[in-house]
């Protein structure tokens, strides 16, 4: 967990310095063109992968021929997704009236074949959970995607920096994962082999499929109705939300999900792991989110520049659903891990229907304003739904997890209404105020914590990097000295 979140936030500095040098180069209309063909990108990745990824970390000692099944597995689909999106080019540029994307879109496509190549070394080393080595590969490979992106951007290149940015983001760790893990693929398909993977996988396929789809299905809407600008404002402020929200979440689901296949059959240990794991992302995460939504004006300017004034309300909004993304996949997690891919994949059809219904309805009747409450509401529903599905199977009941979360909940909440009250009180320009309602939730919030010491407190310290052996060790030495005083 230490490598991973190593990681996790060696990257977010590395996007915090690119976020505030291409925000001054790129335009809100950069950004937008490259998020309107992240839908189908994404959708071509979940179709390469087919769930398949999923199927090998849950199965416990896949075999040469597994993989070997699966690589060319993900090869093929590689070929025949790359070949649609090429065909379909001209008429997805044609859908939103931006010529410029057709050719965006046959050249980011090249991603596919580079993603389909690693898929089986990056999942043999998640299993393996070899974080340190995946840590340095990913921390180096933005350092080199940044300095080339800014170069590019600096040139004139516009959208094509972006292009650049996410095909080097692709091939560097490939190209690693080739020469540092051994494994190369036989020259085998087994139909046995792909059958039993594909009765997890499938289901799991079809959840990513629904899941992937639901989640960017607003970035189609937007880029449609929308001027590629507004596109360009949401996706940044999307963008801002998801790192915050997810940071935390993405660094321990990581190290979780193979840890509950191996654990699968011992529903005790899942349990304490679950209550452990959404404990310590939401002791982190929901102050943090609170911070944020208080301080979006500042730091937008400060980061972004005036130019993206318009994304703060957006992102004020997503704050909101961001206290709820944090939590949802470390739930999910231990379903696909006990082999639940079927269950999974009709409630995430429940999910993702009453949201697009939401999301959709909420921008024909009003406008953005509707689609931000509908991807608020879909947001929550969708974690209440989650923590349903781990109450049945797994037995760590909604109401009990309800009930340990709803401490650090009130708290933070009440840390953020005494922040804005200092805010409104003192009437302090941007940035002072900004800087006083940090300090006020951060004062609040650690005090409680040191104070009362909760169990999520308790929980995060022991994730830590400290040597607690040394530490037991000393502590062992000093009682055998007051006993043989």
């Amino acid at each position: 967990m230490v490598w991973t979140a190593f990681q996790k936030y060696s990257k977010i500095g590395i996007q915090f310095v690119s976020g505030i040098i291409l925000a001054r180069l790129l335009t809100p209309y950069d950004y937008g063109c490259i998020g309107m063909l992240s839908i189908f990108m994404v959708l071509a990745e979940v179709f390469i992968d087919g769930g398949f990824g999923s199927a090998l970390i849950q199965k416990k000692r896949p075999t040469q021929e597994d993989y070997s099944t699966i690589f060319w597995w993900n090869i093929g689909m590689a070929i025949l997704m790359y070949t649609i999106l090429f065909l379909c080019a001209p008429t997805i540029a044609r859908f939103y009236n931006i010529p410029i994307l057709c050719d965006v879109l046959r050249v980011q496509g090249i991603v596919l074949f580079i993603y389909a190549l690693n898929i089986i070394q990056r999942n043999q080393l998640k299993k393996k959970l070899n974080f340190k080595l995946l840590s340095i590969i990913s921390v180096s490979t933005a350092i080199i995607a940044l300095v080339v992106t800014v170069f590019m951007a600096y040139k004139g290149f516009g959208v094509w920096a972006l292009v650049a940015q996410n095909l080097i983001v692709a091939a560097i760790p490939s190209l690693v994962f080739w020469f540092y893990v051994k494994w190369r693929p036989k020259l085998v398909f087994s139909w046995q082999s792909f059958k039993g993977l594909f009765s997890f996988g499938f289901y799991m396929f079809l959840t990513h499929l629904v899941n992937d789809f639901a989640g960017q299905i607003q970035g189609l809407l937007i880029g449609k109705i929308y001027s590629p600008a507004t596109m360009g404002y949401y996706s940044k402020a999307n963008g801002t939300e998801r790192l915050a929200s997810k940071s935390i979440s993405q660094i321990m689901t990581q190290v979780t999900y193979p840890l509950y296949a191996e654990v699968q059959d011992d529903k005790t240990a899942m349990i304490n792991m679950i209550k452990r794991m959404t404990s310590t992302i939401a002791y982190l995460t929901f102050p943090m989110m609170f911070i944020l939504l208080l301080v979006a004006k500042p730091l937008f300017i400060l980061l972004y520049s005036e130019r993206w004034v318009q994304s703060i309300p957006y992102f004020q909004v997503l704050c909101i659903a961001g206290l709820a993304h944090c939590l949802q996949s470390v739930n999910l997690q231990t379903i696909a891990a006990i082999g639940k891919s079927k269950v999974m994949l009709i409630w995430v059809i429940v999910k993702r229907t009453v949201g697009l219904t939401a999301i959709v309805g909420g921008l024909f009747l009003f406008g953005m304003k509707g689609l931000l409450c509908g991807v608020v509401f879909n947001s929550w529903f969708s974690y209440f739904v989650n923590i349903g599905l781990v109450s049945k199977h797994i037995g760590y009941k909604w109401t009990t997890q309800l009930k340990d979360l709803s401490p650090i909940f009130i708290v933070s909440s009440l840390a953020a209404l005494m922040a804005f009250g200092c805010g409104y009180l003192l009437q302090l320009n941007m940035y002072w105020d900004g800087i006083v309602k940090f300090l006020v939730v951060i004062v609040v919030y650690l005090g409680w914590s040191f104070i009362f010491k909760p169990d999520a407190y308790t929980y995060f310290l022991t994730i830590l990097p400290f040597d607690r052996k040394k530490i037991f060790l000393r502590k062992q030495n000093n009682k055998e000295q007051i006993t043989n005083n």
